[in-house]
């Protein structure tokens, strides 16, 4: 149900609470329709804003769209990388990282296809993804990602437990069967005849499956 209009004239302090409804407001409605369907006026109605108070806070809707992409880019990867990055075995990173990314996913299914969407009309917005997604330059935290996966690979392969694979590789798989599946959601619901329900089912098995999957692939 839309919330009652703010009434309060554009000239108004600013007040956070409102800046975060609008903020919150705006997340549903871009991560739903991506940019180029979003409307200021659904993003008002869903805030409980007037358009006028809309833009007073954020001037355009292009100045809006920055800021729900980096807020959406921030809930996506952020503890993935970070585990990804630990100390933790190769078996705990698996597990966590398809639970974190299945959760989170599950909670904004439109997420990966909102992110693949901008990127593919807005290339020049990749480094402002990756900043997002990190929290800091990428150049100061991916390397070490890669490097401990590599040294933690490499011992699998000497103790012969593991197929050699380059760590880089093995994000990008693990990962895309996170993915793929809320990516693709419109299309594997027609295809498999599925409604939300049994959308959220197969979901729940690929928790307890993928990380089978993945790990029998990596066996010699």
């Amino acid at each position: 149900m839309t919330k009652p209009h703010d009434q309060h004239a554009p000239a108004a302090a600013r007040d956070g609470d409102t800046e975060q409804r609008i903020l919150d407001a705006a997340h549903e409605v871009f991560v739903r329709r991506g940019s180029a369907g979003a409307r200021m006026k659904e993003i008002a109605e869903t805030a409980g804003v007037n358009q006028a108070l809309l833009h007073y806070y954020f001037r355009s809707k292009a100045r809006l769209a920055d800021a729900v992409f980096r807020h959406a880019a921030r809930q996506l990867m952020p503890r993935v990388i970070a585990l990804l990055a630990s100390e933790a075995t190769l078996e705990e990173k698996i597990e966590e990282v398809v639970h974190l990314e299945l959760e989170q996913l599950s909670r904004a299914p439109y997420l990966p296809g909102y992110i693949l969407s901008e990127l593919s009309h807005n290339p020049d917005r990749v480094p402002q993804l990756i900043a997002a997604m990190l929290g800091i330059e990428p150049d100061g935290f991916v390397p070490q990602v890669f490097s401990t996966l590599k040294r933690q690979i490499d011992a699998r392969v000497r103790a012969g437990t593991m197929r050699r694979i380059a760590p880089e590789q093995f994000v990008i798989n693990l990962l895309a069967l996170c993915i793929f599946p809320f990516a693709a959601k419109p299309m594997l619901m027609a295809l498999l005849r599925l409604d939300q329900d049994g959308f959220e089912h197969l979901i729940a098995r690929r928790k307890r499956e993928i990380t089978t999957f993945f790990l029998n692939g990596l066996r010699p």
